[in-house]
């Protein structure tokens, strides 16, 4: 009968939040304990009314992403990795009818300028 015991890995025993094990039986038969480590919530928008969790990146612990590559550390896109799309969406229209109303005002200058 093959033992079923299984040593914590690590010098503290005791099963808390950060501190979980699971039992994993190897090829040769012997029973280890593999830590599990904890959920992340991942990145999430940085515009202040948004907060959703970014698509697209991994929800891993800050000192995990200096481990991946760039492109699975952002999405190819402007502020990618910081805003999710909506929000650059906005932003992107924002700043369009910005120069729109710029440009109306100008000409409205110029027509003032021409009746006097």
């Amino acid at each position: 009968m093959p033992d079923s015991r299984v040593i914590r890995v690590g010098r503290h025993p005791y099963n808390t939040k950060s501190h979980k094990c699971k039992p994993v039986r190897t090829p040769g038969g012997k029973l280890v304990s593999h830590k599990i480590v904890k959920k992340s919530k991942g990145p999430i928008c940085g515009n202040t009314a948004c907060r959703i969790s970014l698509p697209g990146i991994k929800h891993l612990k800050s000192s995990a992403y200096k481990n991946l590559k760039k492109r699975e550390r952002r999405v190819s896109r402007a502020y990618g990795g910081t805003l999710c799309g909506g929000c650059v969406r906005e932003k992107i229209v924002r700043a369009f009818l910005l120069e729109e109303q710029r440009a109306v005002k100008k000409v409205l200058a110029e027509a003032q300028g021409k009746k006097k």
